[in-house]
């Protein structure tokens, strides 16, 4: 139906429907003036009457201002709503992003929806663009926890900005936790070729996985490995499940600890992985720990660096991770290499679409 059905018809706009007859040919020869004195007059006193009443009469909203955008509804959103929201069986995936990781979210969500585990996902923005974003194409699957972040430098890896960012990871889980909830928490620069939550043996506190490339033999301890050279193990803090357990809030609590203590300075440009470490080996004898198989959870300095333990552990892997390598387009080229960057060509899988 044509959109001009229901316009009224247009006049000319010097045309009236009451207008008086022509002038007479000798009234028509006169000139009128409209500035007489009677005319300055009346609008001297309308001037008046508006300055004095003025104060007193609304004028309506947007006539002669410019509206605001209405306060998006995803404000108010709570934590408590989201995680009713998407959680299953009492579990949760959780993923932190700020806008700059919008690309890697995309790819790690078409990983995710090939598993059919997308509608456990929720994602705690730290940035309005990213509430807005995710929650504009994909309706209640984004939460922020104030307060909001400078997402501009939360992605260079050894600033202030993105210590905060990850600092804030620990704080975000216990809420989780507190609130009764499993919770499975991944970086989003790594890619699902299998279902985590079925490696989850057991019923242990938390599950984490191991950061070092030294090849372990498949049939590993589960057991927290042994401080290195830094007084400390090198556990992962990018991929971790947690049960709503008192002892996994304990790691949580001294995870937080640890951080307070060792703030990050100019000279020790850290993150929050450190502490997790820490934080494990100084709970390991009260808590419940599982170091997940090597094999299905390689890091990224063996799984990209080492070709002969992939052909060989082929069919095992289950969750890929893009790390031991600094900077998004050096990640984004990596993942390309090995078929992993799936955004190019398998956008519409992902519940975001092409972003």
């Amino acid at each position: 139906m044509s959109m001009f059905l229901h316009q009224r018809s247009l006049h000319n706009a010097f045309s009236n429907p009451f207008a008086a007859p022509p002038p007479s040919s000798a009234n028509s020869k006169r000139p009128i003036s409209i500035l007489n004195p009677a005319t300055l007059l009346v609008l001297l006193c309308l001037v008046m009457v508006v300055g004095v009443f003025s104060p007193w009469v609304t004028i309506p909203h947007g006539i002669f201002s410019v509206s605001k955008p209405a306060v998006s509804k995803w404000n108010s959103y709570t934590l408590d709503q989201a995680l009713s929201f998407v959680a299953k069986n009492g579990t949760v995936i959780v993923c932190i992003v700020s806008q700059p990781y919008l690309p890697f979210l995309n790819n790690w969500l078409i990983s995710i929806t090939r598993q059919n585990r997308q509608d456990m996902v929720l994602v705690i923005a730290e940035d309005y663009a990213s509430l807005y974003k995710v929650n504009e194409r994909w309706p209640g699957h984004a939460v922020l926890i104030p307060p909001v972040l400078d997402a501009e430098s939360a992605h260079k890896f050894g600033s202030k900005g993105f210590f905060n960012f990850t600092a804030r990871r620990p704080s975000h889980l216990l809420k989780i936790l507190e609130l009764g909830y499993s919770v499975m928490y991944n970086d989003v620069d790594m890619v699902w070729l299998g279902d985590p939550l079925l490696q989850l043996e057991g019923n242990h506190d938390v599950y984490f996985t191991d950061d070092m490339i030294p090849i372990k033999p498949l049939n590993h301890s589960h057991a927290l490995p042994p401080p290195g050279k830094k007084g400390r193990p090198y556990i992962c803090s990018c991929m971790i499940f947690l049960r709503p357990t008192g002892g996994a809030k304990l790691v949580l609590r001294k995870w937080i600890e640890e951080l307070q203590n060792q703030p990050w300075s100019r000279t020790q440009k850290s993150n929050d992985q450190p502490a997790f470490n820490w934080a494990l080996m100084k709970t390991a004898k009260e808590v419940d720990l599982y170091l997940l198989p090597q094999a299905a959870f390689p890091t990224g300095g063996l799984y990209f660096k080492n070709k002969t333990w992939v052909k060989e552990t082929k069919g095992k892997h289950v969750i890929i991770h893009n790390n031991y390598i600094v900077g998004f387009e050096k990640k984004i080229k990596r993942f390309r290499d090995y078929g992993l960057w799936l955004v190019d060509d398998h956008a519409d899988e992902s519940p975001l679409g092409r972003i």
